[in-house]
């Protein structure tokens, strides 16, 4: 990836809309685990459940070493399979269908881009500082469109027609039978791709040894969209695949083809749909804003103060804050176009590639401006480049390094992960309202897909867990799936993700336990009303730490959180934390208010009058270097807390 030129991310994703969550006023500690996942029930999305099936009739695309450190040749053809299944198969075999193979475009970047190729030119467009100030980068091409063979359980069969003859329905050569031909679906398959060229070239389709058969037809339905790409990615909802069936009749499955991509996204001219969707858009990609049940205000005013030991304010205050009917449009940032130049004279190329910068470093005369400039926010065009050295500063990665773990990524895209089912019923369901996760098995979805796949196998402890959904989906708006997936890495190794995400999340423990350290020593009235009312941190800051905030602010506050999480470490997420406990520590000490009110609140969904209010207490706070030493202690007092058995009485 050319950092040459940062500029806006073409991609951008939103958080996932906040579900209720269900509450527990008891505290036994010994059923942590437990407890932390009956309250943290973030998705409600009601999703037919995957129903059994006693065979497959799918296989799944393995990308051999060769096509991976390759690209497609121009006017080439190519065969792909579309992958859908149905338990209710008729006894006798159904036919397999043989069509003509397609030319295949070009796709232009590195082999280790293939796996996020897109379909639409929505994302070949950069939304600047205005609402539609649009601007092409360079387009990457995907191959045209393939034949589509459903694929037997118990017969296999592919027949290719001469390139450019396509049989119609009805005519002789439309159907083909193989009835005496059988496949083991746990050994490698070679699929034939002619070319032009009369080169000949093939991929295998491999069902792992012990791999479940539901999730071998959600990878490898994946795998097979990679190829085609679907109609309307962008502004069209898309086709379920996997968490529903597609019908055996001719309806079903003419419909369920006519959702994958052929080529006629890449025309010049944009057709009224994809218009008014790009017009509706705002600045970060969004066509809608997702509905949440509590919007709150977080006012400006508490801010103006830092944080200091504080008794209660008056028992009259009501329980309930200012509540808003909708989240506000995303305002233009505040002098981004000076903040631009700022950091333009700031920065310097690290490491280069020829003409273009790989990765970028602060100027040594300019190091003291870093921080506060960080915190007034990283602008749009920066932000990638300024992202990705904070982690490889905080991780010392170098670039050997970052080229394993690109090696590993496109590795793992073939193995079988135990999670994949459970990772694509949370695709569709993490972002809502965003251009580039809207079409179901769009690119989007896709990429996001595959970097929780890749990541599920990274770590055994963790596997996966559905607070990753989102943060994967942020990190996508600004890098390719490769190096999300290496930003995931280095999140887990460095930022202290992988105790959040452990079994037991002992890392979220931690930190609500400094959480309420500070709450005791800062607002021991409000630490005691939580007492009064038994309510339990875990209760309502699950969720804060879980997803890095990305399901509690609105997507331009929590980037601005983010670009101060990967320049501070996790420590910036105590003091959101505590900040929102700031604001309304006289709504929690309030006469009337009970555990009811004061648990709403909390699980709200908070829209901050003003940003740069929020993020300057942040960094005033995070700045008190006594305060930062207590964090320390109380860190270590944690860990001996759970080295001795005493932890389970520790919180509240």
């Amino acid at each position: 990836m050319s950092l040459d030129a940062p500029v806006h991310p073409s991609r951008t994703s939103s958080s996932a809309s906040s579900s209720s969550a269900t509450y527990t006023s008891e505290h036994d500690r010994t059923h942590s685990e437990t407890t932390l996942f009956s309250i943290y029930s973030m998705y409600t999305s009601d999703v037919p459940p995957v129903p059994p099936k006693d065979h497959i009739p799918i296989v799944s695309v393995t990308r051999p070493e060769s096509y991976r450190n390759s690209i497609l040749k121009p006017n080439g053809f190519s065969d792909s399979s579309l992958a859908y299944c149905d338990p209710d198969d008729p006894p006798n075999p159904p036919p397999t269908r043989t069509v003509a193979l397609a030319k295949a475009g070009v796709i232009n970047g590195p082999p280790s881009k293939l796996e996020s190729t897109s379909s639409l030119r929505l994302f070949e467009l950069v939304s600047c500082t205005n609402e539609f100030d649009l601007h092409r980068t360079q387009s990457v091409h995907r191959p045209y469109p393939f034949a589509i063979t459903p694929f037997l359980p118990a017969v296999f069969t592919t027949q290719f027609s001469a390139p450019g003859i396509s049989p119609r329905p009805g005519t002789p050569g439309y159907y083909s039978w193989a009835a005496n031909t059988t496949v083991d679906t746990s050994a490698n398959i070679t699929l034939n791709l002619g070319f032009d060229d009369g080169l000949a070239k093939s991929v295998a389709a491999v069902k792992a040894p012990g791999e479940d058969l539901d999730g071998f037809h959600v990878r490898n339905t994946y795998a097979q969209l990679d190829m085609s790409g679907v109609k309307g990615d962008g502004y069209e909802e898309g086709v379920e695949r996997t968490r529903a069936r597609i019908g055996t009749s001719r309806a079903s499955q003419a419909f369920a083809e006519s959702a994958i991509g052929d080529g006629t996204e890449k025309s010049q001219e944009l057709d009224a749909k994809e218009i008014q969707t790009l017009v509706a858009a705002d600045r970060y990609g969004f066509f809608s804003q997702p509905s949440h049940d509590r919007l709150v205000l977080v006012p400006r005013a508490p801010f103006l103060k830092p944080l200091a030991s504080v008794r209660a304010g008056p028992s009259s205050t009501k329980p309930s804050a200012r509540s808003l009917d909708a989240v506000p449009p995303a305002p233009p940032p505040v002098k981004e176009a000076s903040r631009i130049e700022k950091w333009t004279r700031m920065m310097e190329p690290a490491e280069r590639q020829g003409s273009n910068t790989q990765s970028w470093r602060v100027k040594p005369s300019k190091q003291g401006k870093l921080r506060l400039r960080t915190y007034k926010g990283v602008p749009d065009r920066w932000r990638p480049a300024a992202w990705d050295m904070f982690m490889s500063n905080m991780a010392q990665t170098s670039p050997a390094q970052m080229a394993r773990l690109g090696e590993q990524y496109r590795d793992s895209l073939d193995k079988a992960s135990t999670y994949d089912i459970q990772i694509d019923l949370d695709v569709p369901r993490t972002i809502s309202g965003h251009i580039m996760f809207r079409t179901r098995y769009g690119a989007g979805q896709r990429s996001l897909f595959h970097v929780l796949h890749c990541f599920s196998l990274r770590c055994p402890q963790c596997g996966y867990v559905q607070g990753m959904g989102p943060i994967a989906a942020t990190l996508l708006c600004y890098f390719d799936a490769e190096k999300t997936y290496a930003s995931l890495v280095r999140l887990h190794d460095v930022y202290g993700m992988h105790t959040i995400f452990s079994p037991g999340f002992p890392g979220l423990l931690e930190a609500i336990y400094i959480q309420e350290r500070i709450t005791e020593q800062m607002m021991p009235d409000v630490y005691e009303a939580f007492k009064k009312h038994t309510i339990s941190t875990t209760s309502y800051a699950t969720k804060w730490y879980i997803t890095l905030f990305s399901n509690s602010v609105p997507f331009q506050t929590q980037l601005r959180l983010w670009d101060a999480f990967v320049l501070e470490g996790t420590d910036l997420f105590v003091a959101m934390a505590v900040a929102i406990v700031w604001v309304y520590r006289d709504h929690i000490t309030s006469a009337a208010a009970n555990f009811e009110t004061i648990l709403s609140l909390l699980s709200s969904f908070f829209v901050p009058e003003d940003e740069d209010s929020l993020l300057l207490w942040i960094e005033k706070t995070l700045g008190d270097k006594k305060l930062r030493s207590s964090m320390s202690r109380w860190r270590a007092d944690w860990r001996q807390l759970v080295a001795t058995g005493k932890d389970a009485t520790a919180l509240l």
